[in-house]
């Protein structure tokens, strides 16, 4: 296949493994739409490439690996509008092939989610982990709940979500939301060479690992899609959602008599 060219992402090879990097730094590597347009066609070239045995996922530079989407206003229920992010996240799920996040910094709100639902979560020691939705009016009733119960535990998920606290490396790695922690700098090398030991394993035997693991939710896909859809009708009808998400970017407690009015 021809190499796609991107604006919001990277993409490099490296022997069967394909490295895909958010290249959107200076906005904490945020899912913009285009950003989710661009990790969906990256990962369906993926899958179709058979050269190809295993991805890497991580997020440019230092700092963050993925803070969370970079919604617009929204001013309908217009699905070719929203943030398609649930389609990588069904991407990332279904591909019969491991996708390995190299989580380089911090991981928040959806970008927490996105490694989740990756295969194997690589982590340097300066990365930190955190689920916002209830500080900024927004939540994650799909992979974003279901996977990471599965991952950590119903109570520590549950802590997780309601509480907003962060979470450093070593706490990741010890309650099992990350496989590994590795130094500053070297989360990326460490999740290619872990790519790359899993592309000498059987292909056959690998997808079919993966179709089983995921079997049992296959119904996730359509609850996320419901919750993404109330959370659109929560956002036109309420100021709830935009006195938190106000609230918290100018660093104030937020107003509750105003979420109604």
């Amino acid at each position: 296949m021809s190499e796609a060219t991107y604006g919001d992402i990277l993409v490099d090879r490296q022997d069967a493994v394909l490295i895909v990097t958010i290249n959107r730094p200076q906005a904490g590597n945020k899912l913009a739409h285009r950003t989710c347009l661009e990790l969906f066609d990256a990962l369906q070239r993926f899958r179709l490439d058979p050269a190809l045995r295993a991805a890497v996922l991580t997020g440019a530079g230092d700092k963050f690996f993925c803070i969370g989407g970079e919604h617009d206003p929204v001013t309908s229920l217009d699905q070719s509008q929203v943030l398609p992010i649930i389609d990588v996240y069904q991407a990332i799920d279904t591909i019969p092939k491991p996708v390995v996040a190299a989580v380089n910094g911090f991981a928040v709100g959806g970008g927490n989610v996105l490694h989740t639902v990756c295969d194997l979560s690589v982590a340097s020691e300066n990365a930190v982990f955190r689920q916002v939705g209830p500080m900024v009016g927004s939540f994650d009733a799909g992979y974003g709940t279901w996977y990471l119960e599965d991952t950590i535990g119903r109570k520590r998920a549950k802590e997780m979500w309601y509480l907003n606290r962060k979470y450093t490396a070593a706490q990741a790695l010890q309650m099992g939301l990350v496989n590994e922690v590795v130094p500053a700098r070297q989360a990326r090398d460490r999740a290619v060479e872990v790519a790359q030991e899993i592309a000498t394993r059987s292909p056959m035997a690998i997808a079919g690992l993966k179709g089983a693991f995921s079997a049992r939710h296959n119904g996730v896909s359509g609850q996320a899609r419901m919750a993404h859809d109330q959370q659109l009708s929560y956002y036109l009808q309420t100021r709830e959602a935009h006195e938190l998400s106000e609230s918290f970017a100018e660093r104030r407690e937020p107003r509750p008599e105003s979420f109604w009015s």
